[in-house]
């Protein structure tokens, strides 16, 4: 999905289609998994791993085939649709599995950890193959590449254990999935997600017209954002070692205390070592606090349901990407960007308090 997600905007330009047409495409990456987060959550809570995992595979590789048949605009937006929607299917279904893989806490937050890395690989990997098979073959060429990929996967789906589903139809029964919300524990932890999620993309949207406004240069701004990355993906790799000695509330809400204080400072830093600086603790914060909201995710919910509140979770975040942007512009642009970096902070400073709450206090 990442290399489509960079191929088919560029090929829309490369057609001389506007602006406006590119962002309908971007969006539409993110339209799929909001339409069938609790689809795919369901599924996965009922058959398990495999079955909606061959469903991801052939969303993603439907995708993939439709981008390298046809250049047409509609085709574009069909194959984003089912792209979007694939990857999200199959990563709630992955997130689902290694959860149950663990044993206790400190395990979940290892494996999280580890799983937290793949997307960083991906989107490193994706874009890369792609553009290089784009400067060399062509677009179509890039498009029937990338979906080879998710057929991988097959592959090494092997290798995981078959479940087998019990009593889980008749505890789906007993309710819908919004009666999932009625926990306060989970609207808490949803809410401290999306508070995480809207920083990360706040510090995306607006380093660019910082670092503009700075006088900085392009490549100046992109080796920041890759400070971040690098930052996201360290601790990422360094928590399965020292998991024992972590729990999930307290690290969660000093990593928001963290990210208020770095928002705080952030608009008064004008040079790109120091803005750097302030991106590599910033990808620290942010980075460690996705394996612990799974970890707590999987233990605040009932086994029978862990798919379906991960896609509850899956939903906010992917309906945060597609409209927080869009805010952000409109905010940014009648306050400024030093200023939504501020109330940014004060949001996540503020979230740090129900963020304390979310300690476990009983297992599922």
């Amino acid at each position: 999905m990442a290399g489509v997600r960079m191929s088919a905007p560029l090929q829309a330009l490369h057609q001389k289609l506007g602006p406006g047409a590119v962002g309908v495409l971007m969006a539409l990456f993110a339209a799929g998994p909001v339409l069938l987060a609790l689809p795919a959550g369901r599924m996965a809570d009922r058959y398990g791993y495999h079955r909606p995992l061959y469903l991801a595979v052939g969303l993603s590789v439907s995708g993939g085939l439709i981008a390298a048949l046809s250049s047409q605009y509609l085709a574009m937006c069909a194959a984003a649709m089912l792209t979007g929607a694939g990857t999200n299917f199959g990563l709630i279904t992955i997130q689902r599995t290694a959860g149950r893989m663990a044993v206790d806490s400190t395990e979940r937050m290892r494996v999280f950890s580890w799983l937290g890395l793949a997307p960083a690989l991906a989107n490193f990997l994706g874009p890369v193959t792609a553009g290089a098979v784009i400067d060399h073959v062509g677009f179509r060429a890039a498009f029937g590449v990338l979906m080879l990929m998710p057929l991988a996967s097959l592959l090494f789906s092997r290798f995981v254990p078959r479940e087998t589903p019990v009593q889980t139809v008749q505890a789906q029964r007993a309710g819908t999935s919004w009666d999932l919300l009625r926990s306060p524990a989970l609207r808490h932890l949803l809410l401290v997600n999306w508070l995480h999620s809207a920083s990360w993309d706040v510090h995306t949207f607006l380093l660019p017209i910082l670092g503009h406004e700075r006088g900085l240069s392009a490549s100046a701004i992109g080796g920041i954002l890759g400070v971040f990355a690098v930052s996201v993906a360290s601790v990422r790799f360094v928590i399965p070692f020292i998991a024992h000695r972590l729990t999930e509330a307290q690290v969660v809400a000093g990593a928001m205390l963290s990210v208020a204080a770095i928002f705080a400072v952030y608009p008064f830093v004008h040079s790109a070592w120091l803005m750097a600086g302030c991106a590599g603790l910033l990808g620290l914060a942010l980075g460690s606090v996705q394996p612990m909201v799974m970890s707590m995710l999987h233990h605040i919910t009932p086994e029978h349901r862990h798919g379906e509140a991960i896609a509850f979770r899956s939903m906010a975040l992917n309906m945060s990407s597609t409209l927080m942007p869009l805010l952000f512009g409109l905010a940014g642009t009648a306050i400024g960007a030093a200023t939504l970096f501020w109330v940014m902070g004060a949001a996540v400073g503020a979230g740090s308090v129900p963020a304390r709450r979310l300690a476990p206090t009983s297992g599922h």
